[in-house]
This record gives structure tokens, C-alpha cells and sequence, in this order.
């Protein structure tokens, strides 16, 4: 099977101009999505990916800001409207960890009609998953872990593809080396670059946690990983925002660097 990264979205809480970051990772008649933005923009998203909802068989919240769970009671509603209509195959799992699990219960609880409340623990499941725990669906073997967030608790993973190759994933906010053990040496990376160095007074990236495409692409660089991607960003430059953030990443970083706009596909 080959795989593709598809990024629904890439630009962070308050962006109007590109969809919150969000993207689904697998290929063929299943995919694994991960966070779904802060609305029923994942509908719209997926829709003009090419990619139906039946085919998501796996999502992950990788915490419980609003511009990354919201979208998720829209996509537990879409699986559960599916199911109603007999159109949905098989199960779905939500993973998270204890607080995003928590809190996406509470609001599929609260916000939505019995009807499709009725799935809840039946075929639409919401499963907490530890730090370092693992899971193997859609021919992949997955590890969760604690980014160790300076402020909202977030997990991020790693996938071992079925070629072989790994792929890391770390949220939203700046590496932090507690999570060496988990990233070094990846085939591919995916990393927040709120904006560029050259445009961190503007932006003031690390007030907010946040970090800079040069920031990213040195750690890429220690890191040994062989494939960059950045997202997470402003949507001030969005009409050079690859030329600029490549060319910044570059600076520290010998890989290959990607910089996708919403909706973008990579093949992994």
C-alpha cells in the first residue's frame, strides 16, 4: 500500500486565510486522521481532499485546544450519521490521552442528539491511550508520548510504516528533549514553525510556546531526520510562505524540507 500525508489544514488557532492544522495519514480504503480543527471544517476539508469519511477508521486529538478537538465532535457526528445510514463499515477509535478523552466525551454527551449518542461505546469509540503505549492499526504500529507541553498536557506519536519508514509527529509546540527516544533519526518529521525568525517580533512565537521555521529546522538537523514538514503557522505570507520558511529551515537543516499548503498530499 503507499502511503500519503494528506494536510487538511496548516495554520494555527486564529488563522482565517488556511484551515486550524489538522491532516490524515494512510492511503487506499483507510486512513488515520489526526486533530480536526476547530469546526465543521473538517467536513469541508476531507470533502475536497477526496476523502471519504468512511475510510477513517482511526482518529487522534493530540490535546484539548479548541482548534484541534472541536472538529473532532463534528467527525464523531459525520461517523455516526454514517453508521445511522448503514453507510459506514467496521468501528471507529478516537485516541487521546486522559483530558482529551475526558472532555470529547463530555461534549459528544452533551451536544449531540441521542441518535447518534447511541454509538458511543458500541462502534464509535473514545480510547485513552498512556504515554508510550502503542497501537497497530491500518498496517502501521503506533506509539503515543507526552511532548511535555510548557502548557496544555499533549501528546504527539510515531508510525512505523508498513515499508519500514518512521514518521514523528510533535504536536504543536517546541521539541523537547525528554522525547529524543521517539524522534531521532526519522524518516519524516512534523513539526509547528509558527512563523519565521525574521518575523518573530511581529509574531512573538515564544510567548505562545511556539517556535520558528530556523528554530525548526536546527532541530531537524540534530535530530538526523530526513524529511522536514512544517505547519502550525500565521497566515500573513501565505503567497510566500514556502519560499520563506524553506529557505530559513535550510539554514541549519541539510533535508528536505516541506512546507504545504491546506489540502497538499505528500507521498511518504
Amino acid at each position: 500500500m503507499n502511503m500519503e500525508l494528506v494536510l487538511l489544514g496548516t495554520g494555527h488557532a486564529m488563522v482565517t486565510r488556511c484551515y486550524n492544522t489538522c491532516f490524515v495519514l494512510g492511503g487506499g480504503e483507510r486512513y488515520f486522521l489526526v486533530d480536526a480543527g476547530g469546526g465543521n471544517g473538517i467536513m469541508v476539508q476531507t470533502e475536497k481532499a477526496g476523502i471519504s469519511f468512511g475510510k477513517i477508521k482511526e482518529m487522534f486529538v493530540t490535546h484539548a485546544h479548541t482548534d484541534h478537538i472541536l472538529g473532532a465532535v463534528w467527525a464523531v457526528r459525520k461517523v455516526a450519521a454514517l453508521m445511522r445510514q448503514e453507510a459506514y463499515q467496521g468501528e471507529f477509535t478516537v485516541f487521546g490521552h486522559e483530558k482529551a478523552g475526558r472532555l470529547l466525551r463530555m461534549m459528544c454527551e452533551e451536544m449531540l442528539p441521542g441518535k447518534f449518542r447511541a454509538f458511543l461505546d458500541k462502534r464509535i469509540h473514545i480510547a485513552v491511550v498512556e504515554d508510550g503505549e502503542q497501537r497497530e492499526f491500518g498496517g502501521m504500529k503506533v506509539t503515543f508520548f507526552d511532548i511535555c507541553s510548557g502548557k496544555e498536557k499533549q501528546f504527539g506519536f510515531t508510525a512505523l510504516l508498513p515499508d519500514g519508514q518512521r514518521l514523528a509527529c510533535l504536536g504543536d509546540e517546541p521539541y523537547h528533549a525528554a522525547c529524543r527516544k521517539h524522534v531521532y533519526g526519522c524518516d519524516w518529521m512534523l513539526c509547528e514553525a509558527f512563523c519565521t525568525d525574521a518575523d518573530k517580533e511581529i509574531y512573538l512565537p515564544y510567548e505562545k510556546h511556539h517556535s520558528t521555521a530556523l528554530d525548526a529546522g536546527k532541530t531537524a538537523e540534530e535530530l538526523k531526520v530526513k524529511n522536514l514538514v512544517l505547519y502550525h503557522t500565521e497566515d500573513g505570507c501565505l503567497e510566500s510562505r514556502k519560499e520563506r520558511y524553506t529557505k530559513e529551515a535550510q539554514v541549519h537543516y541539510r533535508g528536505t524540507v516541506y512546507v504545504p499548503d491546506d489540502l497538499e498530499r505528500i507521498c511518504l
